[in-house]
């Protein structure tokens, strides 16, 4: 049978299409009978010509696609792969999906017939990308929830009754059920009515939604850190599992009234910062672990309401303020409101079905909360609110063919096989980083310069997301002919091996082509920072305020934030990370004051050291490098096991012909061995090292392990690539 997938969080690779739908037997809405809506679908057209069915729906105030599951492919990568194609998750704009570039349209329903005693429909909520190619179905939507019935029943997976339908819904994500009643005239759906939620203009029929089993859902427990309040860092907060984790704070207790607009209060970077370092640790205690890549738990701002029944929200999600505010977060803060005992408490309220406004930047979320107890010993046993929905389009979606990963990629040819000619076609080169960084650089440096050599076009194709993990495994599931290759780094072959669970195994999965240099990391400091003794006052300054100064982090498990914690680990100094999707926005944010610090790649940072925006105060390596004769390596300065140099190689996949191989390193040693290119190299901080295949084969052993290491010292378990 296949399942709705179990909550997780995938970063996909891309390639040609692997869309078909599951199997007729494979899936309990598969067996509907013929005259169903979705009989008609021919599985095999669907993965020819990538076009499933849809339907898109505005649901609560947020809107999406909805799928039946057996619409999209079996297999949960190539499935989230469709996702991401159907937004255009892969553009800020979402030109290219049905997305609306923000994460509010950026949302998909999938819906089965459920396999839960006494549920009518299973429905997996996905949180995809904007910018980037990710899919996390580990939080709940509330608002795409409002669609999930008249989804199902326009489906057929639902027999609709006589004038209102209630529809059991469990949620995959959270494993809680939800009672979700429809207005069905004459047993048919209608999205007309009289209902008005804020945020949303006109009117539509009323969707009923009531909460059962919430309490607790991802966690185990309402209050998973066993308090009411937990202190952090001197502020007082409420960690609470109800419909959704959440962090609950005080507007007051962070110098804001909790009135402002979202714009506002995204427009105040030191807020922001506090509020990430609360929830990372909020996160911690709350048996979620390391949160820095996940959505949950959300922050919320609190203050006082219009009356004795309301609360002011301001809802983070988790990075930037809510335009209005998310359905389960507003159970979870209602249920706060209710108990006794939380930061978001006001008054008593006894046994009984109570109402509570939650007020928000566009109007309020009524909650209606059914409370058991008296004083202390209260409990929330359920929760209803009203949403209304509305049914935009549905037909046929078109998915684009590069989203999806390669198909099994052929054999290598017997030696007695005549080699195919190379290069036939033109060389696409996969950069794992944003346009502007390093890597970026390199590739299109190596790129000009090869294709002369090899006769073909070179293209560099960024793929950015998962800290170059996406990147590998599309080169990894690639033909192997030679005409793709990765620029492979760091932190493809040596971090993320030993932070992560991959899809991919960095020694067995490629075949090294050559080695083209390292970079080492150099600690330097923005205008916001003093400092100008060396790193003996940096480390001094940094312990007399702890948490007052922030470093700029290229990404979770990238060379600059490993490297920022190791020396947090040699130092003991509170130094917080501020997160950027690559190392050049971190660079950039460190020049403009965002931030104070940054370990960065010397090819990186160099441009920004010779122009006088920054300053490099150490060499986190073994030496000193001869652009910077004068800055000592950390280790002269009384900082010890601070040794983070990065290295950048190319890479094909494993099976590619050793004869392609081998041309491919003779014209990139070519090109290395060039004064013009290596000096080229060198003036932005690369120490060029062309040399065989075999010496970056060895190289990947060595980094896996030593990486391994490095993870162990600074106390990261590995986890799945996000």
């Amino acid at each position: 049978m296949v399942d709705v997938a179990a909550p997780s969080t995938t970063v996909c690779p891309a390639g040609p299409p692997v869309c078909s739908s599951a199997p007729a037997d494979t899936h309990p809405a598969a067996a509907r009978p013929a005259d169903s809506p979705t009989a008609a679908v021919p599985s095999a057209a669907i993965a020819a010509d990538r076009i499933v069915p849809c339907v898109l729906m505005r649901a609560g105030t947020s809107r999406g696609p909805f799928f039946l599951r057996e619409w999209l492919p079996a297999d949960d990568i190539a499935r989230d792969e469709a996702l991401i194609g159907a937004i255009g998750a892969t553009d800020l704009l979402q030109v290219d999906g049905v997305g609306g570039g923000s994460t509010l349209t950026s949302k998909v329903a999938i819906i089965s017939k459920s396999r839960e005693p006494g549920c009518d429909v299973d429905y997996l909520f996905a949180q995809v990308g904007v910018g980037q190619r990710s899919v996390d179905t580990r939080p709940n939507c509330g608002n795409m929830l409002a669609g999930v019935a008249p989804f199902a029943l326009e489906q057929g997976l639902v027999p609709a009754g006589d004038e209102t339908t209630t529809v059991r819904v469990f949620n995959v994500n959270t494993r809680s059920r939800i009672d979700v009643t429809v207005q069905t005239p004459g047993r048919r759906v209608t999205y007309a009515g009289e209902a008005r939620i804020d945020g949303v203009a006109g009117t539509a029929a009323p969707i009923r939604l009531d909460f059962l089993d919430a309490w607790g859902a991802t966690t185990g427990s309402v209050f998973p850190t066993g308090a009411r309040i937990d202190v952090i860092d001197g502020v007082e907060v409420t960690c609470i599992d109800a419909a959704m984790p959440l962090m609950i704070v005080r507007a007051a207790d962070l110098g804001v009234s909790g009135t402002e607009t979202p714009d506002q209060l995204d427009a105040d970077p030191a807020l922001l910062r506090r509020l990430e370092a609360l929830r990372r640790a909020a996160g911690r205690l709350m048996g979620l672990g390391d949160v820095s890549g996940s959505v949950i738990p959300k922050p919320v701002l609190v203050s006082a309401g219009d009356g004795d029944s309301s609360v002011t929200s301001r809802y983070f999600t988790p990075h930037r303020c809510h335009a209005s505010h998310a359905v389960t977060g507003a159970v979870g803060l209602a249920t706060a409101f209710a108990l006794p005992g939380t930061v978001a408490h006001r008054g008593r309220m006894g046994a009984g079905v109570h109402p509570v406004a939650v007020l928000h930047p566009q109007g309020r979320i009524d909650v209606e909360v059914e409370i058991a107890g008296e004083g202390d010993d209260v409990t929330v046993r359920r929760a209803a609110l009203l949403r209304t929905a509305r049914k935009i389009l549905e037909g046929d979606l078109h998915l684009p063919g590069h989203v999806f990963s390669e198909a099994p990629r052929r054999p290598a040819a017997p030696d007695s096989a005549p080699m195919p000619e190379f290069p036939s076609q033109p060389l696409t080169l996969i950069v794992p980083t944003p346009a502007g960084g390093a890597n970026d650089a390199i590739a299109r440096t190596v790129a000009a310069r090869l294709g002369p050599l090899l006769g073909r076009a070179v293209v560099p194709d960024n793929r950015t997301g998962a800290h170059g993990s996406i990147a590998a495994e599309y080169v990894a599931r690639a033909v192997p002919d030679g005409h793709t290759l990765l620029l492979g780094y760091t932190a493809t072959h040596g971090i993320n091996p030993a932070l992560h669970r991959l899809a991919y195994d960095p020694v067995t999965d490629f075949a090294p082509v050559g080695l083209i240099g390292y970079s080492p990391t150099v600690v330097v400091a923005g205008p916001g920072l003093a400092a100008g003794g060396g790193v003996e006052e940096l480390v001094a300054q940094l312990a007399a305020a702890p948490g007052r100064y922030a470093y700029a982090s290229a990404g979770e498990g990238t060379a600059p934030q490993l490297a920022a914690e190791l020396f947090k680990l040699s130092t003991g100094v509170d130094l917080p990370a501020v997160t950027y999707p690559g190392s050049s926005p971190a660079v950039s944010d460190t020049v403009t004051r965002p931030t104070q610090l940054m370990f960065s790649s010397l090819f990186t940072a160099y441009p920004w050291i010779t122009a006088g925006r920054l300053r490099a105060l150490a060499v986190a390596g073994p030496d000193r490098v001869a652009l910077l004769p004068g800055v000592p390596t950390l280790h002269e300065a009384g900082v010890e096991g601070v040794d983070v140099t990065q290295w950048y190689a190319l890479f094909a996949p494993a099976g590619t012909p050793a004869p392609v191989i081998a041309r491919i390193n003779a014209a990139l040693t070519r090109i290395l061995t060039d004064p013009d290119t290596a000096g080229q190299l060198a003036a932005q901080g690369i120490s060029v090292r062309p040399g065989p295949p075999r010496l970056l084969g060895d190289l990947t052993v060595t980094e896996r392990a030593r990486w391994t290491d490095v993870i162990d010292r600074i106390g990261r378990r590995p986890a799945p690539a996000r």
